[in-house]
């Protein structure tokens, strides 16, 4: 199975410069808990709801002055949309992420691919694999 094949298409980005309520305004909007940080056609970043909950309001910043560029996660890990779904699982284990960016060999962004697209189109078993191995370690800090 192609990544194409279950990746989510049609991702929106937000901008480095935007503020975090603008960003979350649009997560709400579009339901989703990630958004790809977009400087033009280069994708810079990847800003999360936890992002937002643990690096900002824990932190006591302003969501309303705030830059997404000062919250997110710098640097992305990506896929290409016509690897094999098998190796995107490597890749997200390796990195011990939940979410990759898609890309097209042009290097245009074209979709995300989440444990949650694996988990709804994928074997149970390549799903609870991802699931297990990007969760490790899997205790809490106590």
């Amino acid at each position: 199975m192609k990544i194409r094949e279950i990746m989510t298409p049609d991702v929106q980005c937000v901008g480095p410069d935007e503020n975090l309520v603008d960003a979350a305004g649009l997560m709400r909007q579009l339901d989703v808990g990630v958004l790809p940080v977009c400087e033009g056609d280069q994708v810079v970043g990847m800003l999360t709801d936890r992002d937002i909950a643990i690096r900002a309001v824990a932190a006591g910043c302003d969501p309303n002055t705030t830059p997404v560029s000062e919250i997110m996660t710098p640097g992305v890990v990506c896929v290409y949309d016509d690897q094999d779904l098998s190796d995107a699982v490597r890749v997200m284990e390796n990195h011990q992420i939940r979410r990759a960016a898609v890309m097209s060999h042009d290097q245009r962004l074209v979709g995300i691919l989440s444990l949650g697209d694996i988990a709804v189109d994928a074997s149970a078993a390549l799903s609870g694999e991802a699931l297990k191995e990007v969760s490790q370690p899997a205790e809490p800090v106590r």
